[in-house]
């Protein structure tokens, strides 16, 4: 009998809005290779999302290349965005990243932060 290695698969996606946002910051920031997700501990529902630019990878970084852009997320944080879609949206005035993650069971009323169970 022989044991088969298995990896589970992680997808993570942006949309093109999304993309093109990142591509314009990072033409404007020459020392960044890409943009990172993490995954804070905050607010009532337990996790919140921060984006952060990439000057160093680090060891536990995993890279997602989705249409010329480089998305880093810390190996630990995979299974709490895994299937996550990133968009960029514009409100009124504001623009901001918008988080669709298909693992989140509630969200805060503020939209601050979420649960995954």
């Amino acid at each position: 009998m022989t044991a088969e290695v298995f990896t589970p698969t992680v997808a993570v996606t942006m949309t093109p809005t999304a993309v093109k946002h990142v591509r314009k910051q990072l033409d404007k920031k020459p020392g960044a290779k890409g943009i990172r997700l993490a995954i804070k501990k905050s607010g009532c529902s337990g996790f919140k999302y921060e984006t952060q630019w990439v000057e160093e990878v680090g060891a536990d970084d995993k890279v997602f290349h989705i249409d010329g852009v480089d998305l880093f997320v810390k190996e630990e944080h995979l299974p709490l965005v895994n299937g996550i879609e990133i968009d960029f949206v514009t409100e009124g005035v504001n623009s901001l990243f918008q988080f669709r993650n298909p693992n989140a069971t509630a969200e805060c009323g503020c939209g601050e932060s979420f649960t995954v169970a």
